[in-house]
């Protein structure tokens, strides 16, 4: 067996290998995610990481991603509403919600994180008491619902279907370049108009509202620029720390410029997001991707993001 026959790093495998002399039984099995080749290393779920010589091993077998459980999705929720988490916050039954002046669905809906009582409640008077709120804020009432958090109701209309992409840091392979993105704590006036114009389509999108862009709570927020007169490509990174301890960097607000796309600088500007992240303690990362992207999907699950769940907005 050599090292071109095992997936790529970051895969997550069986190896069956021999034990040392000793043992009560000759054989035995690790699972988790290929972190090298030489020697054969695996990082299990719970993070103890084994190393296995070549000559012990005796079958490998590829695996799919593994299962995610309901308390994963919760805790990244939570550490991507805190990096995008509006302007004024509140929490009712189990709810957090989130104004940001209208600015963004995710900004100004609200999202069943849960409490100490359990999970999120959707009774007619926590409902109402929810819609009363946004009322307040002159909004109207929409919800977030990530798999297995909520349900969406079936008589209430829903939209904008979205995956969430998740990886580890520590499996990714970077590409490596001279230090052409620049970081700042605000965008400038560049940037806040690349990312209205979507990278310069045609369809405008609304007016940013920067003191939601610039937002974030109990972490660190930077906006990237690749180009040295004019931007090339943008982005946005927020690194915060989930419930469950993992630190997570968040990247939104991805655009490359109309006529500089499909020459890798949305992966250029990604992967110097990611090492910003991790230079500020992020351990894993996610992006956050409408189903009808399909440009944008590719382009994470090349760099190998790979689906760790999905919400979409609904409203009564």
């Amino acid at each position: 067996m050599t090292d071109s026959e095992l997936p790529p790093i970051g895969k997550r495998v069986v190896v069956r290998y021999r034990l040392p002399a000793g043992y009560p039984q000759p054989l035995t099995d690790v699972i988790g995610e290929l972190t090298e080749t030489d020697p054969l290393t695996v990082r299990t779920a719970d993070g103890q990481v084994v190393s296995i010589a070549w000559d012990r091993v005796v079958a490998w077998k590829p695996l799919g991603p593994r299962p995610i459980r309901t308390s994963e999705i919760r805790a990244l929720e939570a550490a991507a509403a805190d990096g995008w988490p509006g302007l004024r916050r509140s929490w009712i039954g189990g709810w957090l919600l989130r104004a940001g002046d209208g600015y963004t669905n995710r900004a100004n809906s609200a999202v069943p994180l849960g409490g100490t009582d359990g999970p999120a409640l959707m009774d007619t008077e926590t409902l109402h008491r929810i819609a009363e709120w946004y009322t307040a804020h002159s909004l109207p009432a929409q919800f977030q619902l990530p798999d297995r958090l909520a349900t969406v109701p079936a008589d209430w209309r829903r939209w904008n279907e979205t995956q969430v992409l998740a990886v580890d840091i520590e499996t990714m392979a970077l590409p490596s370049g001279p230090p052409m993105v620049r970081f700042t704590a605000d965008p400038d006036g560049a940037w806040l108009s690349m990312h209205r114009h979507r990278g310069g389509d045609a369809e405008l999108g609304s007016t940013p509202v920067v003191e939601v862009l610039t937002a974030v709570r109990d972490g660190q927020v930077a906006f990237a620029t690749l180009g040295l007169q004019s931007p090339l490509a943008i982005g946005r990174v927020a690194v915060t720390t989930a419930p469950d301890g993992r630190c997570w960097a968040g990247l939104t607000c991805v655009a490359v410029a109309n006529g500089h796309r499909r020459h890798g600088l949305g992966a250029l500007v990604c992967a110097e997001m990611i090492r910003w992240g991790q230079s500020h303690g992020a351990t894993h990362a996610y992006v956050q991707v409408s189903d009808e992207n399909d440009a944008a999907l590719a382009l994470y699950q090349e760099m190998g993001f790979v689906e760790h769940h999905r919400y979409r907005y609904a409203a009564p």
